[in-house]
């Protein structure tokens, strides 16, 4: 069974990177570039994980996390915040909202496929 990765992000080039990323290793992804789009794909698609940017149109990504987090569907779902936000207490308000962990951009592609299969089981 292929890995079914959904990533919300609005960026078309961190979009591209991901996605490469990911199929190089051989998981299928989904794309949602709005975060009410993003939560209407994951209920279709039952993704293992899902990569969350927090700055997104219409959505931000802690109101994305809130929202997936509510649904009881999602409760063992690994959500992984990949943001641009690196102030001092953007973590750890993305991980008050329920997302699982929190990867930097602009992202490592050395270091990327590693920290997202350490929530994959």
């Amino acid at each position: 069974m292929n890995t079914v990765v959904l990533v919300i992000e609005d960026n078309e080039q961190n979009l591209y990177l991901m996605r490469f990323l990911l199929e190089k290793h051989g998981y299928t992804v989904v794309a949602a570039k709005d975060g009410q789009t993003g939560i209407q794909i994951a209920k279709e698609v039952s993704p293992h994980i899902i990569l969350l940017d927090i700055q997104l149109p219409l959505m931000d990504g802690y109101s994305v996390a809130r929202e997936l987090r509510r649904n009881k569907a999602f409760d063992n779902i690994p959500i992984v915040a990949v943001s641009s936000y690196a102030m001092v207490g953007d973590r750890e308000k993305a991980l008050e909202v329920g997302v699982n962990d929190y990867i930097e951009k602009p992202i490592d592609p050395e270091t990327f496929i590693e920290q997202i299969k350490k929530h994959l089981s």
